[in-house]
């Protein structure tokens, strides 16, 4: 694998804020950050897709997927050397990959895969689709929320992988995500 694609080992307790496009993620991973006096790493591929459709008007491509997983894993990398005790991170490899799978029909990767098996994370908290939606750009699927849940929970069974799902309003989207990660 890459060197641009290797995960820097620490001994951070790594948090995913995971789920379709929409649910809060950022807005948590930024709220735990300030709870925990540490970093959150924002998911990449938002800026680097909105730079491409500013400059283009042109929307995500194949190709676009390992640059995005490069810049994520990039950021997480040097968030990691500044951190203390935990790393909240706004989507990673998986989200990547789970998208690429639902838009880019027969979509494999061997190199995104091989991230996803390596890279090391402590818990998952899946944001569910119960915040307003909020459109942009980018964002596409307003009336798919329920499937596009249910596919990024797959994801998330099927590689075995540790989760909770996390409901409410940003309060109590904190308060769940406190509780869970004094549990683990």
């Amino acid at each position: 694998m890459e060197a641009e694609l290797k995960q820097t080992k620490s001994k951070l307790t790594k948090i995913v804020l995971f789920g379709p496009e929409s649910t809060g993620k950022s807005t948590l991973a930024e709220a735990l950050a300030k709870t925990y006096n540490t970093l959150w790493v924002p998911e990449f591929a938002r800026d680097y897709l909105q730079e491409k459709y500013d400059n283009s008007a042109e929307i995500c491509a194949p190709e676009d997927l390992i640059p995005i997983a490069k810049g994520q894993i990039q950021t997480e990398n040097k968030f990691s050397k500044q951190a203390d005790t935990y790393l909240f991170c706004d989507t990673n490899v998986l989200q990547t990959l789970t998208y690429a799978e639902v838009y880019f029909k027969n979509f494999h990767s061997e190199v995104l895969n091989q991230c996803i098996a390596q890279h090391e994370y402590t818990h998952y908290l899946l944001t569910y689709i119960d915040t307003p939606w909020v459109a942009d750009d980018l964002r596409d699927k307003p009336h798919e929320r329920k499937k596009m849940f249910a596919i990024f929970e797959e994801a998330l069974i099927q590689r075995n992988l540790p989760y909770s799902i996390i409901k409410g309003d940003l309060k109590q989207r904190l308060q769940l995500s406190i509780s869970i990660i004094k549990r683990i």
